[in-house]
């Protein structure tokens, strides 16, 4: 977000808009994600998020700083990670998954949402609601895009790990937090451009496509 500021290319209402629709990711849909993080974990038979307070959509309960100023300055960040107690689920490894997942899809569920609000906005010409939602709409897709990286401690991570065996599981599990300080900074340095690119193109295009498919109907 910073370097597209830097670039000069931004009109005052768009960096606006940008601002805001960054802030409004940070204390709503965040928040949100996390939620679903540990309402999963809480359906699924895990009390500790419930527990540690964090089955709130408080966004105070969720903000993790450095995460929250990294989606303002780049456009990707995170909040505090959601503790699970993955030996309180009846199928650890498959339940897992399901929290990991609930979490990118709860962004992709918002970005949807939000992209049909710019959509109608910019079809009225409200030009900077519609800039508002659709930046807000945006973030939220290279956020559920970053977690789906199969990389610890990425929530694409869980899914993944359903599917490895359980000597391989456990080994990777031993050095997860030397590996969120790599993935960290091979994000932070770009390297992961390409993959976050792929994957929010792909659903990008799934929300084009069914939000045109919905405006059809109507207009």
């Amino acid at each position: 977000m910073l370097s597209t500021v830097l670039s000069g290319h931004v009109s005052l209402p768009e960096l606006i808009a940008l601002l805001l629709s960054s802030l409004f990711v940070i204390f709503v849909t965040m928040p949100v994600h996390e939620f679903f993080h540990a309402f999963a974990a809480y359906k699924l038979g895990d009390n500790t998020a419930k527990y540690s307070g964090r089955l709130t959509l408080n966004p105070l309960a969720h903000i993790d700083i450095l995460g929250a100023v990294l989606i303002i300055l780049v456009g990707f960040g995170f909040a505090k990670p959601v503790p699970v107690n993955q030996y309180n689920f009846k199928n650890p490894k498959r339940d897992m998954a399901i929290v990991g997942l609930a979490g990118p899809l709860s962004n992709f569920v918002l970005a949807f949402i939000l992209f049909i609000i710019s959509t109608v906005f910019g079809y009225f010409n409200q030009v900077f609601l519609y800039l508002f939602f659709f930046y807000a709409g945006y973030i939220n897709i290279v956020l559920a895009s970053f977690n789906l990286i199969p990389l610890p401690p990425m929530d694409g991570s869980r899914i993944l790990f359903a599917v490895l065996p359980d000597r391989i599981y456990y080994k990777i599990q031993a050095y997860e937090r030397q590996i969120y300080y790599i993935v960290l900074a091979l994000a932070l340095f770009g390297f992961l451009d390409g993959v976050t690119g792929v994957i929010s193109g792909v659903l990008l295009n799934i929300c084009e496509f069914i939000i045109n498919g919905i405006f059809k109907l109507f207009i």
